[in-house]
């Protein structure tokens, strides 16, 4: 078996990476695509790989030279390479392509070693690699049936967005018998070339192949291989996160992304924060029924968002602000505010971050669980003077709640100060505290100096509209921030939703007590294993502290690289040396495969703490691996045993009860013979 490799493009998009290099030299994590592709097909102990070469094709060559490949390497040289397209360049390999089998690469994708493993051992003859098709996918697909065959190849130009679930996408990879090569694609490549030119795709002529009785090719569909194919900078910057060189440093630039993370299916996000239960599917079908007006139609300006905002809040227009996100009138606020400034830590952190560090006057919970009531606030700032209070409540990432009644206190106490507080209510409706909002038009009017924000991302689930509010009785403050920001600072989508967001507020009220009967159990089951402590919340989040000795840091990477969990390491946030993560509360089904990552993981981290207090030197007597299962099959034969011996004294306490003649009913104050059970611990 051979390879045929097709390099000879330009890689016009990848801009100046490629300016005097070909594409398959540009490098993702120091590494070059050509290098990384030839030593993979080493590993296959090839006969031969075949390169067809174009653009800056002798600096290729001599590149290659220098990587120390054993396996044979033929070069074929597209000369018009700006002329034509890879139909051109695989016509010219045509002649090695009937002398082997082959393996058919594009140079500029990049795959796990494991896919390209799974081809060479398919012992089908003929195969092109194929995935599931995933919005961030683009270019030709296909169509398989049940049996793998091709049943149709749908190229970017015919895609159906309504079929797109029967889709899986070509990866660029193919596997073709000598026998294929020589009979069936060959010839047609020959044919199409002469009909169509040479400015095509070789896909097309599979395309035409499919249409035959007997195409003679399958699907090989991939089973969670990582791949990537790079045409851009933004493809090579989410190839860069891809194919990170260990989990630490993936997972680092994963949360530099700050979100997008539907570009990596399969990846569950316990690390942002939003209402897994709204909006309904009523409200997401009536913006999908206007999405080609609010597509091509400019969105109203500050004034009219203004009024919409102020509808569905209850307040005058001139008393609140919308945000593309509560981040932007953050920063807007934070720049208009002056003087020394009051933070509660560990905290949101995009608050002090637009602020004066030598400015701040941090307060910090003495207790093991971060919580802390007005009265303390009240107390520390009345000796540690202030400008201005932020508080957030519930806080992030603590969970602490401070009652509405409490934070009514606060408020008359800071205005008696003439302190201006911020009440970031973001996550106040998760809270089991009814009608606990601040924002009512009488209220807001009676203090001056009160500024309340709030997210629509977070408990309204909407974080891709970019929605957020702040109200004041302060005009003077609000009018100046509506000039501060763009005058279209929201989407038409955004706007819409702000239109038809009152029809649905019963749906809002019962997707919250869904949300609160789910956090309950959540915390039940996560209080029950061993290894962690949970620190309650009235948020959609829980602060958890890991005490089995594993660190925050190594938690978060084994639940990413073993379960594909996303989770919040803590360190950076809290500074009293033990180790914290934070975890999103999200729906019963995510939340449940949660609950088994944490006990597969800790669990392991516990039996290794066993053995190391048994002063076991299983490096040099016991397999690890034969230990932990050892003692996991004890943990078990004890669980037997002890619903055994329930058993055995129930049925000889009721034997003994019946010869005394004692009535069992009367009397079950004690149980004496009740064995209780934690399997989790």
């Amino acid at each position: 078996m051979q390879a045929i490799i097709l390099a000879a493009g330009m890689g016009k998009r990848l801009k100046e990476l490629t300016q005097n290099n070909t594409k398959c030299m540009v490098k993702v994590n120091g590494v070059s695509l050509i290098d990384r592709l030839l030593h993979q097909l080493e590993k296959q102990h090839l006969s031969r790989i075949v390169i067809v070469v174009g653009y800056e094709g002798q600096k290729l060559i001599d590149y290659i030279a220098t990587l120390g490949i054993k396996t044979p390497i033929s070069y074929v040289d597209n000369a018009v390479y700006d002329k034509t397209n890879n139909i051109y360049s695989l016509a010219l390999a045509k002649n090695y392509l009937m002398e082997e089998d082959t393996l058919l690469f594009e140079s500029d994708v990049i795959i796990d070693d494991s896919a390209i493993d799974e081809l060479v051992k398919d012992p089908r003859d003929t195969l092109a690699m194929v995935d599931k098709y995933e919005s961030w996918m683009d270019g030709t697909c296909v169509k398989l049936d049940e049996y793998d065959n091709i049943v149709a190849f749908v190229p970017g130009k015919s895609f159906d967005f309504k079929e797109k679930e029967e889709y899986y996408k070509t990866v660029n990879i193919y596997k073709f018998s000598k026998h294929f090569s020589q009979d069936i694609y060959v010839p047609f490549l020959e044919a199409y070339c002469s009909a169509l030119g040479e400015n095509e795709y070789y896909e097309q002529v599979l395309r035409v192949i499919t249409m035959l009785d007997t195409p003679g090719i399958k699907g090989m569909r991939l089973s969670g291989q990582k791949w990537y194919e790079i045409d851009d900078e933004q493809d090579l910057d989410i190839a860069t996160t891809l194919f990170a060189p260990d989990d630490e440093t993936r997972i680092n630039l994963m949360h530099k992304r700050y979100g997008g993370f539907w570009r990596y299916p399969g990846l569950l996000d316990f690390c942002y924060l939003v209402n897994p239960y709204y909006p309904p599917k009523k409200l997401k079908d009536e913006l999908r029924a206007s999405f080609d007006t609010l597509l091509t139609e400019y969105p109203s300006g500050m004034g009219v968002n203004s009024l919409l905002a102020a509808k569905n809040f209850g307040v005058h227009k001139d008393n609140i602000i919308v945000g593309n996100g509560a981040a932007e009138l953050i920063k807007s606020l934070m720049e208009s505010f002056s003087g020394k400034t009051g933070v509660i830590r560990p905290t949101f952190e995009e608050y002090p971050n637009r602020y004066a560090v030598e400015d701040e006057v941090v307060f910090t919970p003495s207790n093991d669980n971060y919580t802390y009531s007005a009265e303390e606030l009240i107390e520390f700032y009345t000796c540690n003077k202030v400008d201005n209070i932020i508080i957030i409540n519930p806080d992030n990432p603590s969970g602490n709640y401070l009652k509405k009644e409490e934070i009514i206190r606060l408020i008359k106490w800071t205005d008696s100060q003439g302190i201006k507080l911020v009440v970031d209510e973001s996550f106040a409706d998760f809270s089991d505290e009814p009608d606990n909002s601040l924002i009512e038009q009488k209220f807001i009017e009676t203090y001056s100096r009160l500024y309340v924000m709030k997210s629509i991302s977070k408990s309204y689930g909407v974080p891709g509209l970019r929605l957020g509010i702040l109200v004041s009785s302060d005009t003077e403050t609000i009018a100046a921030m509506k000039k501060d920001v763009a005058i279209w600072n929201i989407n038409s989508f955004g706007e819409y939703y702000l239109q038809i967001a009152e029809k649905y507020k019963k749906d809002y009220a019962a997707a919250m007590d869904k949300f609160r009967v789910e956090r309950k159990r959540f915390y039940n089951e996560l209080e029950q294993i061993s290894g962690i402590r949970v620190i309650p919340s009235q948020a959609n989040y829980f602060m958890i502290e890991i005490t089995n000795g594993m660190t925050a840091k190594e938690l978060m990477i084994k639940l990413f690289k073993n379960h594909y969990l996303l989770i919040k390491d803590l360190t950076s946030k809290v500074h009293d040396g033990k180790q914290y993560i934070r975890i999103a509360i999200r729906n019963d089904a995510d939340n449940n495969k949660m609950l088994e990552a944490l006990k597969r993981n800790l669990i392991k981290t516990e039996i290794k703490s066993m053995l190391t207090l048994l002063n076991l030197n299983v490096a040099g007597y016991i397999d690890p691996s034969v230990m932990t299962y050892a003692i996991q099959a004890i943990a078990g034969v004890i669980i037997a045993v002890g619903a055994f011996l329930g058993i055995y004294l129930r049925k000889a306490k009721k034997k003994l009860n019946n010869k005394l003649g004692i009535d069992e009913n009367r009397n079950k104050e004690v149980e004496t013979d009740d064995i209780v059970i934690n399997e989790s611990k």
